[in-house]
């Protein structure tokens, strides 16, 4: 009797049946795009994303908001976020234009990406961009060269445990090392302006935020005391989504975040400053698909769809799991689903609680708003999803 009350197919099944339906329910208006006649489509609802801009917005109010435009870069996820204001991170020379094409002005403009291409510096700068994170020697060297009396932040290293999508292992570097860099860059002619870090994406542990607080303001400490003025700190990203999970609300995270700079930093910078990207697209975003085939292999079951992580789904392969919901009726079985790709690597979950389904049926992938598309290739010929802004 315990068993049955406490099925872990049933109990993951149900979450994704409740939250399919609480998705749908609050968004009538992509209710018509929900049988698409080609899939893979990946349905964006441009209203959740105003709302969780203006979410963050109002949780963070000391806070520039810059949205991670790796996270979607789709035009009407980048339209609708210039019109509301909202600032853009960008580490390309193609997203920089992206944005600049909506009127955006450079001021709105940062670049995170510890590593840049020379040309991208080149082309950020002439158009007037002019903030830039190291965390190295070599790249306060190369924005000397190319962005002379560029404003730069150092990245500093933080724990990552508890993100299902963790960044802490190539980029970021010690306290110690980051005041050399901000000392040298300064000795270089570029101004040395802030300190950033990362808790790593869909982060769900606050001791992430303590951590990278508590180092920042003991750098931010130690600079000043070697005649730096720094003027901005940055948060980075890392605000979580649902998945087949409930996530830390925006909410208690920026609660949480506002008493550690209370405590710690009572003298608050001149700019504060955050980097969601799939904070605010992740859970804005339904990826629909079909099933292509099935098969029992072994012990098994297995289910074959039209997209894959070659296509959309590269997420899959760094530890994010979706949630699947189908309109089927029946008991559940237990699934290992795959992709539309001919390689074995294109295997999206496991475990996976679905009814039995048909050949031709839909399949629902919840939370498909961020790192999809912009990850996608057209691997072995099959295309990158469909996508439809409503």
């Amino acid at each position: 009797m315990l068993k049955d009350a406490i099925d872990p197919l049933t109990l993951q099944y149900e979450f994704a049946k409740r939250y399919f339906r609480e998705f749908v329910s609050s968004k009538k208006h992509i209710t018509a795009y929900l049988e698409p006649e080609k899939t893979p489509t990946l349905i964006m609802d441009l209203e959740g994303i105003k709302s969780r801009y203006l979410e963050v917005k109002y949780h963070f109010p000391q806070f520039k908001v810059y949205y991670a435009v790796k996270a979607n870069d789709h035009y009407d996820v980048l339209r609708v976020l210039a019109e509301l204001g909202s600032g853009f991170e960008v580490a390309s020379s193609e997203e920089l234009r992206k944005v600049l094409s909506f009127g955006v002005r450079p001021e709105r403009i940062i670049s995170s990406n510890p590593v840049k291409p020379p040309d991208f510096v080149d082309y950020a700068h002439q158009q007037g961009v002019n903030r830039f994170v190291v965390d190295s020697y070599a790249e306060v060297d190369k924005i000397a060269r190319v962005a002379p009396r560029a404003r730069v932040y150092v990245r500093l290293v933080v724990p990552n445990e508890g993100s299902d999508w963790p960044l802490s292992k190539k980029f970021g570097v010690d306290v110690d090392t980051a005041l050399d860099l901000l000392l040298y860059a300064q000795d270089r002619g570029l101004i040395p302006y802030g300190i950033t870090f990362h808790v790593g994406s869909q982060c769900n542990n606050f001791r992430n935020w303590l951590i990278g607080i508590k180092r920042a303001v003991e750098l931010w400490n130690r600079a000043r005391l070697k005649g730096l003025r720094l003027q901005m700190l940055n948060l980075g990203g890392g605000l979580p989504v649902k998945y087949t999970y409930e996530a830390l609300r925006i909410e208690d995270i920026a609660y949480y975040v506002r008493g550690l700079l209370q405590k710690f930093m009572p003298s608050m910078p001149h700019e504060l400053q955050i980097e969601p990207g799939r904070g605010i697209v992740g859970d804005q975003g339904i990826m629909v698909c079909r099933i292509i085939g099935k098969a029992k292999r072994g012990e098994e079951n297995w289910l074959y769809i039209d997209a894959g992580v070659f296509n959309g789904l590269a997420e899959a392969l760094g530890g994010i799991r979706y949630s699947f919901y189908m309109e089927q009726d029946g008991d559940l079985k237990e699934w290992t689903v795959g992709g539309v790709s001919c390689d074995s690597m294109d295997v999206i979950a496991r475990m996976v609680p679905l009814p039995e389904p048909e050949i031709g049926d839909y399949l629902y992938i919840l939370s498909a708003g961020a790192y999809t598309t912009v990850y996608a290739a057209e691997f072995n010929g099959f295309p990158k999803p469909e996508v439809v802004c409503v």
